[in-house]
């Protein structure tokens, strides 16, 4: 199972991925988190990383590229699949992540696109109470979203890898039709 979740910032990739990921045994790559690892194992790439991070930056693609090769090479990924969160966020990282699976001879099963619109994700991420959601900030991360992911939306659309599916309701409804997208047993 090769998955990549997509959607809104407070759509519930992670939560989603999370679960899907424990059903199914399946190893749940955030970039965030494997970009913290490498960071921590103080790899090369991780040490890169670490350079742009203490200054503020944005790692760019090449490197955050090059942590998610060194991490779909690894034996569970190998052996599993992956659940791929917060990657691909822009085309050129979707066509990088293309050549990068056709690289190491993977290919994508689906696409998820959790849909949920910007009124419910501005609720949301108000209501969690962090210092950064206030509500100017969120319609910014939002206008940032559409400028920079909604594109993937039409790139994997036309390769027939998307499933898109309504990201507001029960968490286990919406997590059963995940699984029915993906089209496995469960």
């Amino acid at each position: 199972m090769k998955v990549v979740f997509l959607g809104p910032p407070g759509a519930g990739k992670g939560t989603q991925a999370v679960r899907i990921a424990e059903k199914f045994n399946v190893p749940h790559i955030a970039t965030g988190d494997i970009l913290r690892a490498a960071v921590k194992e103080g790899t090369e790439l991780g040490k890169l990383a670490k350079s742009y991070m203490d200054r503020g930056e944005l790692v760019p693609d090449d490197v955050i590229i090059g942590i998610i090769r060194e991490r779909l090479s690894q034996d569970d990924v190998r052996s599993s699949g992956f659940i791929l969160d917060g990657f691909p966020r822009t085309l050129p990282q979707a066509e990088a992540l293309d050549e990068l699976l056709s690289s190491i001879n993977m290919e994508l099963d689906k696409v998820i696109y959790l849909n949920v619109d910007d009124e419910e994700i501005v609720k949301r991420l108000l209501s969690r109470g962090r210092a950064d959601d206030n509500e100017d900030v969120i319609r910014n991360r939002l206008e940032v979203y559409r400028k920079q992911t909604a594109p993937l939306i039409d790139y994997y659309k036309g390769k027939g890898l998307l499933a898109e599916i309504n990201g507001v309701g029960d968490i286990d409804e919406i997590t059963q039709k995940i699984v029915e997208a993906i089209g496995v047993n469960g």
